[in-house]
């Protein structure tokens, strides 16, 4: 029970007990009522804004999960970037090259989409930004799908009007190479095996032991057959028309003479290391209208996977080293 109060009265100087009637019993409680009401209000809003009921914390895991596959799916257009680019490359230094194609313009290639906002809808969600990026992205990748389909249709069209061509053009591996154990070294600076400097190697290196058959790449006349002590060492060249040539250098034997027709796949040599070589090997080297060209452009008609090819381009890129 709670203590009594005094009031103190000015006329009779002293103090006096208050008394306190059913009206002030009921304000107290409602006061402290109120008190318990704003308390709990407080406490239920902080327990609300701090810790997340179990649908919020579904709905947590589930926008982290789907941030997560927008991050995987942006890694992998980043892929399919690098090889359409490696695919308008291509399409626009070799195959339209080859065949006297008009260039495909930049603009139309990586052309965006005007017109009406079609990503409106995506404006509204949380993570707007990132999901209208990836649209944007995926809708120019299909773009230039279509773009690099409607050319390669138009080159596939170009090359069955120039069979002569195809049959002539270097477009096979020199030596049987089909699980790529032989592909040494590519096209690019490497460091000289005997002078020990930066160099660039204008073609490709294939390891063989010493006799393996040298393939012609493509139809054409031997233009010469050379022996050297530095160098090339022995090598042969064929003269395929169309503005291609191509070498191959550092064999042991000729199986070829000048002026002879030769066709794909015939064997035209041995592979050795006559020359300026460390090991047996054959350097092969591919020109086109009097300049060299890197020739791992030109093994359509190997048959290779895209898989092998890259692989290909990737033992060639690794090794900082050639044999000649």
């Amino acid at each position: 029970m709670g203590q009594k109060q005094y009031r103190y009265d000015p006329e009779t100087l002293s103090y006096t007990a208050v008394k306190h009637g059913a009206k002030y019993f009921v304000g107290r409680v409602l006061i402290q009522c109120a008190y318990g009401i704003v308390i709990g209000a407080l406490f239920f809003a902080l327990y609300i804004y701090l810790i997340d009921s179990p649908k919020e914390k579904e709905l947590k895991r589930e926008n982290q999960e789907l941030l997560s596959q927008y991050e995987i799916m942006n890694k992998r257009l980043d892929q399919i970037d690098i090889v359409l680019a490696d695919m308008h490359m291509r399409d626009e230094n070799i195959y339209r090259v080859i065949y006297e194609a008009d260039s495909i313009p930049t603009s139309i290639r990586m052309a965006g989409f005007g017109g009406v906002n079609r990503y409106e809808s995506l404006e509204q969600m949380s993570n707007s930004e990132m999901v209208i990026n990836t649209a944007k992205r995926l809708d120019i990748a299909a773009k230039r799908l279509y773009v690099q389909s409607v050319s390669f249709d138009e080159i596939v069209s170009l090359a069955k009007n120039n069979k002569e061509m195809i049959g002539c053009m270097p477009s096979i591996m020199p030596i049987n190479n089909r699980d790529l154990k032989r592909t040494a070294s590519g096209w690019g600076w490497r460091i000289h095996p005997i002078y020990k400097i930066k160099k660039f190697h204008e073609g490709m290196d294939f390891s063989a032991p010493t006799g393996t058959e040298v393939y012609a790449t493509g139809d054409g006349v031997v233009s010469s057959v050379t022996s050297s002590f530095s160098g090339y060492g022995k090598h042969v060249k064929i003269d395929h028309g169309f503005g291609y040539i191509s070498l191959y250098a550092h064999m042991s034997e000729f199986k070829c003479k000048v002026g002879q027709k030769v066709k794909r796949g015939d064997v035209i040599g041995l592979v050795g290391s006559t020359g300026t070589s460390t090991a047996p090997h054959l350097h092969y080297e591919v020109l086109k209208k009097g300049l060299k060209v890197n020739p791992q452009f030109y093994y359509y008609q190997e048959g290779l996977t895209a898989e092998e090819y890259e692989r290909m381009i990737e033992i060639s890129s690794n090794s900082n080293q050639t044999f000649d």
